[in-house]
């Protein structure tokens, strides 16, 4: 006969609990990124063009279409699932936020490892909401 502990979280209660706790978590790093990716989306068409391109390899064209995926992604993390609208749309906009964070850490850590830090932080965040909201495509 099994007996359940207060540390088992495969029966009881206690799973339950803890996937409301991942599901919360996930949503809260659904939403920062969801932000910043919408803000960073933005700033590429208010900031002036000289001032983007000052300290980018990449031709402006490019920018303003990494612009664009990242608002739009932004938009996909939050939005399929709130509204509970084609939710498998979120996995897919975290795996093209994933692969454009790769993109920024590999620039950026041309001008230094920390400055690859950041990037590396949010893809690997991106791809964590990916991984969790993955059996959302099948819905």
């Amino acid at each position: 006969m099994a007996t359940t502990t207060a540390h088992d979280t495969s029966f009881g209660t206690a799973g339950k609990t803890n996937g409301k706790l991942a599901n919360v978590l996930t949503w809260t790093v659904q939403g920062l990124l969801s932000a910043l990716f919408l803000f960073a989306g933005a700033m590429k068409f208010i900031m002036p063009a000289e001032e983007m391109t000052k300290n980018s390899p990449l031709p402006l064209a490019f920018l303003y279409f990494i612009g664009v995926c990242e608002f739009l992604g932004g938009l996909g993390l939050v939005l399929p699932g709130a509204l509970k609208i084609k939710r498998g749309l979120t996995p897919v906009a975290a795996i093209g936020l994933t692969i454009i964070m790769a993109g920024a850490t590999v620039i950026s850590f041309k001008m230094g490892p920390a400055a690859a830090l950041f990037p590396f932080v949010a893809g690997a965040l991106a791809a964590i909401v990916a991984y969790r909201r993955w059996r959302w495509l099948s819905e």
